[in-house]
């Protein structure tokens, strides 16, 4: 043989040992994402319904649940999609030649971003789908009970069903271009149907962040300030926690002795009013056990760090919005390699890129914090050991869809220079400069909205706080107003 042959060879045997560790490195990597969803989806699960006295039921939750559980996955390799691949740049650019980091590469890192875009499609368009029908199905009529029966049904549904949906985006695509070339690429099922079906999925999820993140942004100043201990000048707390336990007893001794006042009660209310005095005497008890530090200091850098952050995020798409009217780079764009290791994606270099890591995270749980307090979603909350399956399903469709569109979210607004991996840059709206361009200033204007009305709002309301003045003709904070007819009984 001779030693062109064995060079060859050596180089597909390079090639094949490369294959090999970057799918060990994946299934690594996606069996530590899907032990730890389903941990957190046995947190969240109705234990009845896998406890039932019909097996079959429960079998069907479990099956369910497992289709769920790789849903969930996907979308929190989604989410890390992008922040790997930022901080794997900047690794390689610091050590270019380490030996001990030679199995991250471009390669591996184009690897993830296609199959993140692969089993999204998939968990979109199949699996939730079928998980759905799956739980809803009873069988023909007139065939043998069991599983297999429900699994024939949901297949039937779910065929007709993506028919259904196929002849749709066949129209729609035929409507917004009608030629010949379009029109022959529409018999392309794998190349041309998923890809465009996903994009339009994405599109919605890009919309979606746009409204749920200005929400959740202004919905992290309210919560960070029920989580911890406020400041507050010019109180005794020793005097509110005695004022509250003498409402409290107060209110209990009518509640246990309704007969002894002459004009009739509203036990309802009374016993709302007592619950309130009683959680109120908790945080009291909580702020009383703060140290100095967690109470004069914690409340107010978690503000400032909130504040910080989402001035940044308006900021950087503030000049984004500037790039895009002079230079035509900074419109978002998908490449098909992967150039890691070569430039940073950030002027600030390693610092940068952090940062930039940073916001990417803090908008994502801004935009699920946003997404469950819209009233529109309000019942999609999953809750402690009593979420039903249906819900489960409903929750993890809604999170995909949200972190499926997180790397198109943030190059879209110029949050990273990244470019988009794969088929995550196919989609065809992202080289529109009119869309891309009224989004951000939409995210711009939206986001300083929510952020100077409720900044303002809960500074004014904290310093009145802070001062007593709330308790100047009121009694004890927090406590329930009543109405006229209580007060004068």
């Amino acid at each position: 043989m001779e030693a062109a042959d064995y060079e060859v060879l050596s180089v597909r045997e390079q090639l094949f040992h490369e294959r090999v560790r970057e799918s060990i490195i994946s299934t690594l990597l996606f069996a530590t994402l899907y032990i730890l969803c389903h941990i957190a989806l046995t947190r969240f699960k109705k234990p009845a319904e896998f406890t039932t006295a019909d097996d079959e039921d429960a079998t069907v939750n479990k099956i369910a649940l497992e289709l769920c559980t790789f849903t969930l996955a996907v979308a929190l390799g989604a989410v890390l999609l992008l922040p790997f691949s930022i901080i794997s740049n900047e690794v390689l650019l610091s050590l270019p030649r380490n030996y001990y980091i030679q199995w991250l590469n471009g390669s591996l890192i184009h690897g993830l971003w296609n199959l993140i875009f692969l089993f999204s499609n998939l968990s979109l368009i199949f699996l939730m789908p079928f998980a759905y029908f799956f739980t809803e199905s009873e069988g023909f009529a007139g065939s043998k009970k069991g599983v297999l029966a429900r699994v024939y049904e949901t297949l039937v549904v779910l065929t007709l069903l993506s028919l259904l949906v196929l002849g749709m985006v066949w129209v729609a695509s035929a409507i917004v271009d009608n030629n010949k070339a379009s029109m022959e690429s529409l018999y392309d099922f794998w190349e041309y149907y998923l890809p465009y079906l996903y994009s339009c999925i994405s599109f919605l999820g890009v919309l979606l962040l746009l409204v749920c993140t200005p929400l959740g942004l202004a919905r992290m100043f309210s919560v960070t300030g029920k989580l911890l201990v406020k400041p507050r000048l010019l109180e005794d707390l020793e005097e509110q926690l005695h004022c509250s336990a003498f409402e409290e007893a107060a209110l209990t001794r009518r509640i246990c002795n309704p007969t002894s006042c002459w004009l009739p009660l509203d036990m309802e209310l009374l016993h709302r009013q007592v619950l309130a005095l009683q959680t109120q005497r908790v945080l009291l008890e909580k702020r009383r056990k703060a140290s100095a530090w967690q109470r004069n200091l914690g409340y107010p850098l978690a503000m400032l760090c909130l504040l910080v952050l989402t001035g940044l995020s308006v900021l950087i798409v503030a000049i984004h919005i500037l790039e895009l009217l002079i230079d035509e780079t900074a419109m978002p764009r998908g490449t098909q390699g992967a150039s890691l290791g070569q430039v940073s994606f950030s002027k600030l270099g390693s610092f940068g890129a952090v940062i930039q890591v940073v916001l990417i995270f803090y908008l994502m749980v801004s935009s699920v914090m946003g997404f469950y307090s819209s009233p529109l979603f309000w019942g999609l909350r999953p809750r402690w050991h009593d979420t039903a399956m249906t819900q489960i399903i409903g929750n993890c469709v809604c999170l995909l869809v949200l972190s499926s569109a997180l790397p198109v979210f943030s190059r879209t607004l110029g949050l990273t220079r990244l470019d988009l991996l794969g088929d995550f840059g196919r989609f065809n709206w992202l080289g529109n400069f009119y869309i891309v361009f009224l989004y951000n200033a939409a995210f711009a204007c939206l986001t300083t909205l929510c952020l100077v009305k409720t900044f303002t709002a809960a500074v004014r309301a904290e310093l009145i706080r802070a001062f007593g003045l709330d308790r100047l003709p009121l009694p004890v904070s927090g406590f329930p107003r009543a109405s006229r007819k209580t007060q004068h009984q």
